[in-house]
């Protein structure tokens, strides 16, 4: 009797393990996944404000921290062209603070200029963090990129025009809403970029239609029930995670999670995206 338990005893310690095994197993490819492949997040919105039969795409792209998806970013600029927006606005965080090699960032600009020359930056506290800022800068202005530092301007699609204001990353205080905003009629739609999301806790009756964000990662690493663990601003389960948040009177924040990481290198249940926005006539 002792050695029958025994051996169901062993046989349980061994059906464990091979349990936890798998666990892990799963875990690290479901990790690998998200950290290293990307997909395509696509949202609608509606306004009142736009003619009939209008219709905005946008390509929004955050937090890249120089990731690389294929070889020179083969997989993202394919997709970029296959997606054909409008316009592409990248909303902060193109390298990390302690990027140097700012090669990977510049070539990235190059191509989605080249794709489409209605390309927008804001930054994110990232590049205001890192040594060589302005040299970046100056590097993205040098290719083509329209950098919207505290200023904004105006998009025309088949007669209809859009306001496109941004505002420096808010996060570490570059913001200077008043001078963003300046002479402008937002009466027309407008889209704020604003690399932190927070920008609507702290200014919450910003005069924008949108603002599209990005900053948080989605939190990186998520859990089933529970959401994004700690995200940058907000600290423990944050309240500002990722997707849609309406601010009332048609007016909307959308945070994207992104496409690179920092702190640590990984993603889980967290897959790296881009988004596709459509914004639509009423």
């Amino acid at each position: 009797m002792k050695k029958k338990t025994k051996i169901k005893s062993g046989l349980r310690k061994w059906i464990i393990f091979i349990v936890l095994l798998l666990a892990m197993l799963l875990v690290t490819i479901k990790i690998y996944f998200d950290t290293a492949t990307f997909k395509i997040n696509k949202e609608q919105f509606q306004s009142d404000k736009l003619e009939e039969g209008t219709e905005l795409k946008i390509l929004q792209i955050t937090d890249v921290h120089s990731h690389v998806f294929g070889a020179e970013n083969s997989a993202v600029l394919e997709k970029v062209k296959e997606l054909d927006a409008d316009i592409i606005v990248l909303t902060g965080d193109l390298i990390d603070r302690k990027t140097e090699n700012l090669e990977i960032a510049y070539q990235l600009a190059e191509e989605l200029v080249r794709i489409n020359p209605d390309t927008y930056f804001v930054t994110g506290n990232h590049e205001h963090e890192n040594l060589e800022k302005e040299a970046f800068l100056a590097g993205l202005k040098d290719r083509g990129i329209i950098t919207l530092s505290n200023e904004n301007t105006q998009f025309e699609k088949n007669g209809q025009l859009f306001n496109i204001v941004g505002v420096s990353d808010v996060s570490t205080e570059h913001e200077d809403m008043t001078l963003a905003f300046a002479d402008l009629d937002t009466d027309k739609y407008t889209i704020l970029l604003s690399h932190a999301p927070i920008v609507v806790q702290k200014y919450p009756d910003v005069d924008a239609d949108i603002v599209l964000s990005g900053h948080t990662h989605g939190g990186q690493v998520r859990l089933p029930f529970i959401g994004a663990l700690v995200a940058p601003d907000e600290g423990l389960l944050p309240e500002l995670q990722k997707g849609i948040y309406p601010l009332g009177d048609e007016r909307y924040l959308y945070i994207d999670s992104g496409l690179g990481t920092s702190a640590l290198p990984i993603r889980f249940l967290n897959q790296s995206q881009i988004s596709l926005i459509t914004i639509q006539s009423d």
